[in-house]
């Protein structure tokens, strides 16, 4: 009569490996209503004619990472996401789509007024073509030049500043090469007038990690956190969260009590 296989050892508890759980944990605010996040992610496509468009590089991978990891903490999240390939994984997420600068305005004065944090990760165009023509294909000449007309877009972070309740916490990103991040992004920081910025080196743009600094306006100049080196983009998504919920509860008193 053979014998039972004997029961295996109970294996040693391994306190490294990954948390399994489908909420991440203390992103929850005590006593209070989580808060309404909206982001926007991905590039923009300032239309030529009706095939050609000028565009970036942007994935807008980590704004996704954001909007999931939030939502699995249970926020209420709204992301704005350009014409990537990728979308979020999260069912919550309510996702809206742009393709321009001037649809991601519009989508912005739209759903602004309803959040209680911005974080804008889009890469948004600083030109558009001054007269696109959506409805025809602009033909080669042979061997004469096109001439394309640029002129700015506006700027939709500070034109977020400019609506902004007292009690919201507006986030900007400064990707910049590294011997000009930390002054640029305090100059951006004053410029849009808003709350942090988080400042990451151009070195990083089309990396899996990211390297990140948080900038603060003088109100909130305790929230001040550094990643010390390259973390992934969903490690960023964690780490940056218990940020933006301390930052938005400070500033949230602070429109309370009528402090500036």
């Amino acid at each position: 009569m053979p014998h039972a296989p004997p029961t295996p050892p109970s294996p040693e508890p391994n306190h490294t490996a990954p948390m399994t759980t489908n909420r991440t944990p203390n992103l929850l605010p005590d006593g209070s209503d989580s808060p309404r996040l909206l982001i926007s992610a991905g590039p923009t496509h300032e239309p030529i004619d009706s095939v050609r468009y000028i565009g970036n590089r942007s994935s807008g991978r980590l704004g996704i990472d954001l909007a999931d990891t939030a939502a699995r903490a249970g926020w209420p999240v709204t992301l704005l996401l350009g014409p990537t390939a990728i979308r979020p994984i999260e069912e919550r997420v309510h996702l809206v789509r742009y393709t321009s600068t001037a649809d991601l305005e519009g989508c912005l004065n739209e759903h602004l007024p309803g959040c209680d944090i911005l974080v804008m990760a889009a890469a948004v165009a600083d030109y558009t073509p001054a007269r696109p023509d959506p409805n025809t294909k602009l033909r080669r000449v042979p061997g004469k030049p096109l001439i394309l007309e640029l002129c700015p877009t506006p700027d939709l972070l500070a034109g977020c500043s400019r609506q902004a309740r007292s009690d919201q916490l507006l986030v900007g990103f400064a990707l910049e090469p590294r011997a000009e991040l930390i002054n640029s992004a305090h100059r951006k920081l004053e410029r849009k007038k808003i709350d942090l910025i988080v400042a990451n080196p151009l070195e990083t743009m089309e990396s899996a990690s990211i390297e990140a600094q948080i900038i603060a306006s003088p109100a909130l100049r305790d929230i001040q956190q550094s990643t010390n080196g390259q973390i992934t983009k969903a490690e960023f998504a964690i780490w940056l969260l218990p940020t933006l919920l301390e930052a938005w509860t400070l500033k949230k008193a602070r429109a309370t009590s009528g402090a500036r």
